[in-house]
């Protein structure tokens, strides 16, 4: 078994335990994998994309706000380093649209603009070189929080590291050494975003 069908079978789990079973089985019941043509875009775009991204791709794609069947999913299926906190799922074309967004309003991050706004000494200092894939946006819509995977650190990061933008108090830093290592800390934690408050509120 991979580790993106490990994940989803604990995610699953996760549900069950915290009264979330009919929310899940809803969910399970609409939604699909992405298909082939999807998937060979998102490639073309981002060729180092972590296997483990597409499996879980392969499995679910997405699940902020999207369209399965003529039915809007909006399902909490990712976490971070920050307790109890949940996020979605981008689709594969949520992903391809939204590949640049971070450059038009990002700049002050990456420049290190402010010095009293934490950024990781791993993450590149040039707008110009920056290469992410957006795969996540907490529970707000992203207005909060952010995930990406970054291929373009610098010297002190390590290429395909998961990155953590936080808004109020920004920060943005790196929170696991690969998209792998990310899946892996999710469950390490068993799944602490996922709560009957969280199941009963969203």
């Amino acid at each position: 078994m991979n580790i993106a069908q490990k994940y989803v079978d604990g995610l699953k789990k996760a549900y069950y335990e915290n009264d979330g079973q009919k929310k899940w089985d809803d969910f399970e019941k609409v939604m699909h994998g992405a298909s082939t043509d999807d998937l060979e875009r998102l490639r073309r775009l981002y060729p180092d994309i972590p296997n483990s991204l597409l499996q879980l791709l392969e499995i679910v794609d997405g699940t902020y706000w999207r369209e399965y069947d003529n039915q809007t999913v909006s399902l909490l299926f990712l976490g971070s380093d920050m307790e109890e906190y949940p996020y979605y799922l981008l689709s594969t074309q949520q992903m391809i649209d939204t590949k640049d967004n971070f450059k038009e309003w990002g700049e002050y991050l990456i420049t290190r603009e402010f010095d009293d706004i934490l950024v990781d000494e791993g993450i590149c200092d040039s707008l110009d070189k920056l290469y992410w894939l957006h795969f996540s946006d907490c529970m707000n819509n992203g207005g909060t929080s952010q995930l990406f995977i970054d291929f373009s650190p610098s010297e002190k990061g390590k290429k395909g590291q998961v990155l953590r933008y936080l808004h109020d108090s920004d920060e943005l830093v790196i929170i696991a050494d690969s998209f792998d290592a990310y899946l892996q800390m999710l469950m390490d934690n068993e799944y602490d975003f996922i709560t009957e408050d969280v199941v009963e509120e969203w």
